[in-house]
């Protein structure tokens, strides 16, 4: 039996935990970082390419 499927659904993206990551280093707000972990790889690309 194959976990990896379980610990995909389960657990966060690499790209959400970054998105969070970045805007609560800039923001430092609860709101900001889950709006931004919600919306993962896009915020992650517009900070990369407003940097």
């Amino acid at each position: 039996m194959d976990n990896t499927g379980k610990v995909v659904k389960s657990g966060i993206s690499i790209g959400s935990a970054l998105a969070i990551t970045i805007s609560w280093s800039i923001n430092k707000s609860i709101l900001w970082a889950t709006i931004h972990g919600l919306l993962s790889w896009f915020y992650v690309i517009y900070y990369a390419i407003q940097k």
